[in-house]
C-alpha cells in the first residue's frame, strides 16, 4: 500500500467489488469477552470494597492521562488519521499510552476503527457498524464479539505500522502491558491502587467507548452530513471533555483529518490543547486543521449549523 494519505479516505481499507457492509454474522471473541468481563467484575466487586482517596486520584490521573495522551492522541489522531508528524520516539510514547487504555493493541485499533468508518460510509451497513441494536444486544456484540463479513474489503495498514518492530510487540503484549502496571501501583500503594488504576481505570474506560459510540451514531447535534453516508455522526456535548474532545464526532466525521475535534466556541478538546502543547515543546509539526485541509467533496451542512466563529470551511 502506498504511504500517500488522503485526508478524508480510509487510508487501510481498500473497497473490493464484492465488499459487503451489510452481510455478516457476529461470533464470540474468547480473548476479549474473558479480558472485558474480568475488568468489570474486578471493577464492581472490587472497587467499593477497595476504595480509598489516593486510590480514586490515581484512577483519575492514570484515566486522564491514557485516555488523552494515548487514546484521543497517540491512537486516534496520530496512528489512524496522521493528522500531525513527530518524531519515531514520540510516536512510540504516545502510542503506548494508547496500548495502556486496555482496550487493545495497534493493529487491532486500526482495523476496528476503519473497519466501522468505511461500513458507516456505505449506504447501508450491519448492526454491530450502526449500533442500531437494542442497548444489551449491542453492548453484548460491541465488548464481547466481533463481526465478521462475508465479503469484507482488504485491510492493509501499510509499512510504516505493519513493519514497526514495537508496534508488532504491542499487539502482542497489550494485555500483559497491564500487568507490569498493576506490579508497579501494588509496590506503591497496595492492592487498592491495584483494584482502581488497572481494573476500574480499564472498565470504564472501555465501557464507556463502546457507550459514547453509541449514541454518536444514534442522536445528537449535527452541523455536517457526509452525502452518500448511511451512519451520519453525531456530536455528544455531554461529554466532550471526559472523552478529551472525542465526542464531537460529528465535526470528526466531516474532518476526520483534523487533529482538532471542537470547532466550535464551548466545545471543550482537552485532546487538542496537549497537541498544542506538544507543538510548543517542539516535539510535533505539520498540524492539520480544518483550515489547513483541501476542501472536501460531499459534504453538506446539515440544516441550521452553529456560526462558525473560530473555523472557516476548507475551500468556502
Amino acid at each position: 500500500m502506498s504511504e500517500e494519505r488522503d485526508p478524508y479516505k480510509v487510508n487501510s481499507i481498500h473497497q473490493t467489488q464484492a465488499a459487503d457492509a451489510v452481510r455478516g454474522r457476529i461470533r464470540w471473541s474468547p480473548a476479549y469477552s474473558i479480558w472485558n468481563g474480568a475488568m468489570l467484575a474486578g471493577a464492581a466487586f472490587l472497587g467499593p470494597l477497595f476504595f480509598t482517596l489516593d486510590a480514586f486520584l490515581v484512577f483519575l490521573g492514570l484515566t486522564a492521562l491514557t485516555l488523552c495522551a494515548g487514546h484521543s492522541v497517540g491512537y486516534h489522531r496520530l496512528l489512524i488519521h496522521r493528522s500531525f508528524k513527530c518524531s519515531k520516539p514520540t510516536e512510540h510514547v504516545l502510542v503506548w499510552f494508547g496500548a495502556m487504555v486496555g482496550m487493545g493493541g495497534p493493529f487491532w485499533m486500526i482495523r476496528t476503527h476503519d473497519m466501522r468508518d468505511w461500513a458507516q460510509r456505505q449506504p447501508d451497513c450491519h448492526d454491530f457498524y450502526s449500533h442500531r441494536a437494542g442497548f444489551w444486544r449491542d453492548a453484548w456484540m460491541n465488548l464481547h464479539c466481533r463481526l465478521e463479513l462475508y465479503h469484507p474489503p482488504r485491510f492493509d495498514p501499510g509499512e510504516t505500522v505493519t513493519g514497526d518492530r514495537f508496534y508488532r510487540f504491542l499487539e502482542r503484549t497489550w494485555m500483559l502491558q497491564q500487568g507490569v502496571l498493576a506490579a508497579v501501583l501494588f509496590l506503591m500503594g497496595g492492592f487498592a491502587w491495584v483494584v482502581w488504576g488497572v481494573f476500574v481505570r480499564v472498565s470504564l474506560s472501555v465501557t464507556m467507548h463502546w457507550l459514547i459510540g453509541r449514541y454518536a451514531q444514534r442522536e445528537g447535534p449535527q452541523s455536517w452530513l457526509v452525502d452518500g453516508a448511511g451512519v451520519q455522526a453525531h456530536d455528544v456535548p455531554v461529554a466532550g471533555f471526559v472523552t478529551m474532545g472525542e465526542a464531537w464526532h460529528n465535526n470528526h466525521h466531516a474532518f476526520p483529518g483534523s487533529a482538532r475535534h471542537g470547532h466550535y466556541p464551548g466545545q471543550s478538546d482537552p485532546g487538542w490543547r496537549f497537541i498544542q502543547l506538544l507543538e510548543r515543546m517542539g516535539l510535533v509539526w505539520d498540524i492539520q486543521t480544518p483550515e489547513t485541509l483541501p476542501a472536501r467533496k460531499g459534504l453538506s451542512p446539515a440544516g441550521v449549523t452553529l456560526a462558525m466563529e473560530n473555523i472557516a470551511r476548507p475551500g468556502a
